[in-house]
C-alpha cells in the first residue's frame, strides 16, 4: 500500500513538473517567434479548468499550488494569444470578431467543464483533464499544419506535452 501511494505521488509530481516545463517552453518560444504557442481552444479550456480547480473546487494544498502555477503561466500564454494571434487572423476576421470569439470560447469552456464536473460527480476534474489532454494533442498538431511551420512551437514542447 505504501509503495503504491509513493509511486502515485512521484508520478503526480513528475506530471505536474512536465506541464510547468511545457508552459515555460511555450512562453519562451512565443516571445522568441512573436507567435502564440497554444491553440485558442486549449488556452480557454486550460484556464477554465485551472480557475475552477484552484478557486471553486480546490484540491489538496500541494495540488492547489501546482494548479495555481499552471493558471499563472496560462495567463501569460493567453496574453501571447491575444497579442500575437490577432496578426494571424487579420485577413480572415475583424478585431471585434477575434476578441469576441475568444471570450465566447472561454465562457463556453468554463461552463462545459463546470457542468461536466457536476454531471459526472468529479470535483477533482479528472475526466475534464483527460478530455482536455486528448483534445490538446490534436489541436497542437492542427496548429502546426494550419501554420505550415513550427512558429510558436518546438520539439521540446511536443515531448514535454506528451510525457
Amino acid at each position: 500500500m505504501y509503495e503504491s501511494r509513493l509511486l502515485s505521488l512521484n508520478l503526480s509530481i513528475g506530471m505536474c513538473l512536465f506541464w510547468i516545463v511545457t508552459y515555460i517552453f511555450i512562453i519562451k518560444r512565443g516571445f522568441q517567434d512573436e507567435h502564440y504557442g497554444m491553440p485558442m481552444v486549449a488556452i480557454c479550456a486550460n484556464i477554465s479548468w485551472e480557475f475552477i480547480f484552484t478557486f471553486i473546487y480546490p484540491h489538496n494544498d500541494f495540488q492547489r499550488i501546482i494548479t495555481f502555477s499552471w493558471f499563472v503561466l496560462d495567463l501569460v500564454i493567453m496574453w501571447q494569444y491575444l497579442i500575437y494571434g490577432r496578426k494571424e487572423f487579420k485577413n480572415t476576421m475583424s478585431t471585434t470578431l477575434f476578441y469576441t470569439s475568444f471570450l465566447f470560447t472561454l465562457a463556453t469552456s468554463f461552463l462545459v467543464i463546470l457542468v461536466l464536473s457536476h454531471e459526472l460527480h468529479d470535483m477533482q476534474g479528472i475526466y475534464a483533464a483527460f478530455i482536455q489532454n486528448l483534445m490538446m494533442s490534436g489541436l497542437f498538431i492542427g496548429l502546426f499544419f494550419a501554420r505550415g511551420s513550427l512558429a510558436g512551437q518546438s520539439m521540446s514542447i511536443a515531448v514535454c506535452n506528451i510525457v
